[in-house]
């Protein structure tokens, strides 16, 4: 039985639940069991805004996240605010960009990947998220690629239809992520 818990935190604007959406919708790609609950602060743009998601091979019970197994925290106020709910053993990705500091816990593992900075590499600081998405399936794979790319095409289908460049600078941003955290390991 696998269950991922997973928490996405950052400013608004970052694209945390945008994440969300795409993890839940890559589970229901594979006919897993999903859940997502947004949370914005009070404002949308600039203010806190996190989500959780459940991804699972059997029913989920509630749809609550209160002991993540991962969570993403794009900014500082996000690693303070989530690190102590990450359950020992689990898998915490800093935005090092926003959050240049650690956490002090040493019972979990932790990815510091330069978000911001890979993005502007890719010329488009608007993909910071993909970035990090391909982060979480290279660090704990609760979905497959494969399934990500069809919840993307189902999302964004229209859009990349009209302007095909955008599905290849999503890609290539999930991909940047991705061998960012294998070769960090």
């Amino acid at each position: 039985m696998m269950v991922h818990e997973i928490i996405l935190s950052g400013f608004g604007g970052q694209g945390v639940m945008l994440m969300g959406q795409l993890l839940t919708q890559a589970g229901l790609e594979e006919g897993k069991e999903v859940s997502w609950i947004p949370s914005y602060g009070p404002e949308m743009r600039g203010g806190t805004a996190y989500c959780s998601v459940k991804i699972s091979d059997v029913l989920i019970g509630s749809p609550v996240v209160t002991h993540p197994n991962v969570v993403v925290a794009m900014n500082l106020p996000s690693l303070h605010k989530f690190e102590k709910l990450l359950v020992p053993g689990g898998t915490m990705i800093i935005n090092e960009s926003l959050a240049p500091e650690r956490s002090e816990r040493t019972d979990i593992r932790q990815l510091s990947i330069p978000l911001n900075e890979l993005a502007v590499e890719l010329n488009n600081s608007k993909v910071i998220n993909l970035i990090g998405l391909g982060a979480i399936l290279a660090a704990v794979a609760p979905v497959s690629e494969e399934a990500l790319f069809k919840a993307m095409n189902r999302i964004f289908g229209k859009k990349f239809a009209e302007k095909p460049q955008l599905l290849e600078l999503n890609k290539q941003a999930f991909q940047t992520g991705y061998s960012y955290v294998e070769k960090s390991e």
